[in-house]
């Protein structure tokens, strides 16, 4: 197994852990797919990812069309993706990915919480090159050769094709999206839930009170609403 299976196991019972967090990240994620390309999924794939998502981690259906709704109006503010870089404690890279109506106030906030646990905000770039960027789809497992649906998907990009408790899952660099999404939906698989993760080149080591140290640092950013997802070089145990 390969750098993708491995980062996709430690995080599992991490992500999406708290639910009304969820629901709130999945708000921001279907105004912003509305703004770009319309409420109309069938003519919005981006939008189409976002509610399949939804769907994953059972946001109710009125939710998500109330949702849509919402983003369509065209007196609501926009959200804008905003990604920070800094350096935790003993020296662990960290990149933040942000949505923010307000983007001055996710500033000083991501900011703060650096300061008050021996961190430091970095400048654009100063870390974003530790991680690789990739997309990643899972479907369902029944019916399907992982091998070969593997080898197929090669040409589309994909990189790494494994099984787990969930279904089948695929990962590709983050610029391969569109292609796996459209030739999934073209052969008439169904796509359960997509999205894209930064996946650490490296990672680095650390005793049990020092990654404690890292741990409160992350949980103030993960808490913060304008905030998406975490990542970090620190392997996980």
């Amino acid at each position: 197994m390969g750098r993708a299976f491995e980062f996709r196991k430690a995080r599992k019972m991490k992500r999406w852990a708290a639910m009304s967090k969820a629901f709130t990240r999945i708000g921001k994620d279907i105004v912003m797919a509305v703004k770009e390309g319309g409420p109309d999924p069938d003519a919005n794939s981006r939008l189409r990812a976002v509610i399949q998502n939804a769907k994953a981690v059972n946001m109710p259906k009125d939710n998500i069309e109330r949702a849509i709704k919402r983003a369509s109006d065209k007196s609501l503010g926009d959200y804008k993706e905003v990604l920070f870089e800094g350096y935790g404690p003993h020296g662990i890279a960290i990149l933040i990915e942000t949505a923010t109506d307000n983007n001055t106030r996710t500033v000083a906030n991501i900011r703060s919480y650096f300061n008050k646990c021996d961190g430091s905000l970095g400048t654009s770039g100063s870390v974003e090159f530790m991680f690789d960027h990739t997309c990643n789809f899972r479907i369902p497992a029944e019916g399907i050769d992982p091998e070969e649906l593997e080898l197929e998907m090669i040409d589309f990009g994909a990189e790494e094709v494994f099984v787990d408790d969930d279904g089948i899952l695929i990962y590709a660099p983050f610029e391969s999206f569109g292609a796996i999404q459209k030739e999934l939906e073209n052969r008439g698989i169904e796509i359960l839930s997509s999205g894209f993760e930064r996946i650490p080149q490296v990672t680095k080591p650390l005793s049990e009170e020092e990654a404690a140290d890292v741990e409160k640092l992350l949980e103030k950013i993960e808490e913060d609403d304008d905030v998406q997802n975490v990542y970090h070089t620190m392997e996980e145990n």
